[in-house]
């Protein structure tokens, strides 16, 4: 992984990125070998600081699939050992007129509002969710937007930047669940940058 970050430290070329949001960057250019994500990630202010704080209490975390909580697990396991719920898991069937992603997670919402949402698969769960948001009394700690595709994926996206809710998203068509994964997970290890490393412990290492 050293390797490749160097790689990719020599590779990227100018930007603008503060020293968090490059670290967030960089893992999903590492994931995917793309190098295009440089200029889909998009920030919104105070994100990364809110996503930090919620991983570190411990707030639970959402995902849209299996996918992407199975890309997070791991990591997660070793750190802070947060909720991790899939929002597909929770539904056993679909409400009338939504999918059974969009019925599971409107469900986490009403139960986790300040929850931390990733959404690497689903677009018409992320729009489900937006839904809520514009008349939510609570907005979750941060929502990750990156689902992939080709129906409903820009919307989704473009409807989620005009939410006033801490976002990290991938605009366009790209992202996937890999994607929504390696986000969370370089804030993982983030937060834990800021825990007494006096231990040597390393998640990076232990990845």
């Amino acid at each position: 992984m050293e390797q490749s970050f160097a790689v990719i430290d020599r590779e990227i070329g100018e930007h603008n990125f503060t020293s968090q949001e490059y670290a967030i960057t960089r893992r999903v250019i590492h994931t995917t070998a793309d190098f295009e994500f440089k200029d889909l990630i998009r920030f919104s202010p105070g994100a990364i600081a809110s996503g930090i704080a919620a991983i570190r209490n411990h707030v639970p975390i959402i995902t849209d699939v299996g996918m992407v909580k199975q890309g997070i697990a791991g990591l997660l396991a070793q750190t802070f050992g947060n909720q991790l719920i899939s929002a597909l898991e929770v539904a056993q069937e679909a409400l009338p007129g939504k999918t059974r992603t969009e019925t599971g997670l409107l469900e986490c919402y009403r139960q986790f509002p300040q929850g931390i949402f990733v959404i690497g698969n689903a677009p018409t769960a992320l729009l489900a969710l937006c839904q809520e948001l514009a008349s939510a009394s609570v907005l979750p700690a941060l929502v990750i937007g990156a689902p992939v595709g080709f129906i409903s994926v820009v919307e989704s996206k473009m409807v989620l930047a005009q939410t006033p809710v801490n976002q990290i998203r991938i605009s366009g068509r790209k992202g996937g669940s890999p994607v929504a994964a390696a986000i969370l997970n370089a804030l993982i290890v983030l937060a834990w940058e800021l825990k007494d490393k006096s231990h040597g412990f390393s998640p990076e290492l232990n990845k």
